[in-house]
């Protein structure tokens, strides 16, 4: 029903358009001579010109619905994807370049034959340039139109009874890890998960890739994903800001957080100190793996399995359910068994806890 009220609306304006063109048709005969013609044949020609245009438009309205339904769909998708900041910068800008255009288009329409087109074309040409210029200088508008807001808004945050939680950006590296879902399973983790469309085009290059463990790789990070954004209760935003030409995903995953004042979550040792270099919060996975931890302290006892000899002569090497290495001097000849030993020292470094220990006989 919608489809046909659509085409006799179309045809309707064909008719209009038509109508119009055959009338500027027969001005310009009249105004430059070059056919004599009467009143009946004028008026047959009108009419026979306006239907041609009818019936053209009639047979191309199915072609002009099916368009107008893509483009209706892709400024839908669009409009979902962009940042509701850059929406109404957009809108104010647009709205700008009106005004602006029909302050100056009054003053053309005295031009003969192109007087009455000028405005159009000025309204056109204002409003695009208006949304455009709005768009770029989106943050210099930021800074004057919301200073004090933001000002009171710096405020809040640092007090301690605020309500608002930092976004958090996630990496290409965390995201293939794996951890994270889990870590969001358990509830830890609270506000905004930000996917930037970049670091989503990194995942797809990687799970195209033609080297298999890249590809198997990229796979599980775009499955992580989409365990995240179906199966959990946590909010999670694709970002599709990507308009900074920076070629690097980790100067654009800084440069986000600091856009949207919000901490990146990672395991990528080089990230992370970047990150903190340009005050930026980072939330490392393989530090809050070393954190919960068990601690041991020199004198406990525990029972583990030895189960390779290690680097020093003597040594023997165990692990705690947690991955945790264990180093028991003097343990390479109770390799295969299982047995308990007491702890000597703790050693943490960059990459985890290690512990040294030794067979409770000795």
């Amino acid at each position: 029903m919608i489809n046909k009220v659509l085409r006799i609306i179309i045809t309707m304006a064909g008719l209009g358009l038509g109508f119009n063109f055959m009338l500027l048709i027969l001005f310009f005969n009249d105004y430059l001579g070059l056919f004599h013609l009467d009143y009946l044949p004028t008026l047959i020609i009108q009419l026979v010109g306006t239907l041609i245009f009818g019936i053209i438009f009639y047979f191309l309205s199915s072609r002009i619905i099916d368009a107008g339904m893509r483009a209706k769909e892709w400024i839908e998708n669009k409009l979902q994807h962009t940042p509701m900041r850059d929406i109404l910068y957009g809108f104010f800008g647009i709205v700008m370049g009106l005004l602006v255009a029909n302050l100056f288009s009054r003053a053309f329409l005295s031009i003969p034959w192109i007087g009455g087109f000028i405005p159009l074309v000025l309204n056109i040409i204002m409003a695009y340039l208006g949304g455009s210029i709005a768009l770029k200088k989106k943050e210099e508008l930021s800074n004057l139109i919301s200073y004090p807001l933001w000002t009171l808004q710096k405020k809040k945050k640092s007090s301690s009874d605020t309500g608002w939680v930092k976004p958090k950006i996630l990496d290409t590296s965390v995201i293939i890890d794996g951890r994270i879902a889990d870590i969001c399973r358990t509830g830890f983790i609270e506000g905004t998960l930000i996917i930037p469309s970049f670091v989503l085009e990194e995942l797809r290059h990687i799970a195209d890739s033609s080297d298999t463990l890249k590809r198997n790789r990229g796979r599980r990070g775009l499955d992580i994903l989409n365990t995240i954004q179906k199966d959990l209760d946590i909010e999670v935003e694709i970002y599709e800001d990507d308009s900074d030409d920076t070629a690097e995903v980790d100067s654009k995953l800084v440069k986000l957080a600091q856009k949207l004042n919000g901490s990146i979550i990672t395991n990528d040792f080089n990230l992370n100190k970047v990150a903190e270099f340009q005050k930026v919060q980072v939330l490392n996975i393989n530090e809050l793996a070393n954190a919960v931890k068990p601690v041991v302290l020199p004198g406990e006892e525990m029972v583990v399995q030895v189960i390779k000899d290690g680097k020093e002569s003597g040594q023997g090497v165990a692990y705690l359910d947690d991955g945790t290495m264990i180093v028991v001097d003097g343990g390479k000849k109770h390799i295969g068994e299982t047995i308990g030993v007491m702890v000597t020292s703790v050693l943490q470094t960059a990459a985890g806890r290690m512990i040294f220990a030794k067979p409770k006989s000795f």
